[in-house]
């Protein structure tokens, strides 16, 4: 691993209409407008789905890392965020993180359920986050 602190450099650039472009160097452009329920067009990626994916996305990798010696063979998460509007204002307050591992038959079961916990846990983007976040977590034996 690299020395901290990391650096994650991203450009935007729009104008009145249309979608805006999100570049990184080395990595393909997403091309993101406002989510239909603000009146954006369907189709397109979001700060709020890009949010979303990223809890769900950084689940999975913390659990690799965690799990490195455990026996199993896919992780399936689904994370939706909920975005309310209350006296400060439009933010999300939840994501509900639903989550379905697959282990071998001689991986302890309790043991793959702690690993998924403090992935939870130990996730850089919910930790930098100021949201709850729920996790249902299903193992079954592969």
């Amino acid at each position: 691993m690299a020395d901290f602190p990391h650096e994650y450099k991203v450009s935007a650039k729009g104008g009145p209409d249309g979608t805006l472009p999100v570049e990184s160097e080395g990595l393909p452009t997403l091309e993101t407008s406002a989510p239909p329920a603000f009146g954006g067009p369907k189709g397109h990626w979001s700060p709020e789905t890009m949010l979303t994916g990223a809890v769900a996305n950084c689940l999975i990798l913390t659990f690799r890392a965690l799990a490195a010696r455990m026996e199993w063979s896919d992780l399936e998460v689904n994370c939706t965020g909920v975005l309310e509007k209350g006296a400060g204002g439009i933010k999300f307050t939840k994501f509900n993180i639903k989550a379905k591992l697959t282990i071998s038959g001689d991986t302890d079961e309790d043991k793959a359920r702690q690993t998924l916990e403090n992935a939870k846990k130990f996730c850089l983007v919910t930790a930098s986050l100021n949201a709850e976040t729920e996790l249902d977590a299903e193992i079954v034996k592969g």
